[in-house]
């Protein structure tokens, strides 16, 4: 089953403000997904690490 994750970028931590969101299996992928992408707050590519919904 996927689930919906969301990405926030690691530098401006914002509570409640997220960039992206994504699916997930969670059963096969149990680590916390951590990429590169775009922050249109930091207006640069940063890493955007996994977080609650």
């Amino acid at each position: 089953m996927r689930e919906i994750i969301k990405l926030t970028c690691v530098p401006c931590v914002v509570p409640g403000r997220s960039n992206y969101f994504l699916t997930k299996n969670k059963k096969t992928k149990t680590e916390k997904l951590l990429t590169k992408k775009y922050c249109k707050f930091c207006k640069t590519h940063t890493d955007h690490k996994e977080a609650k919904v």
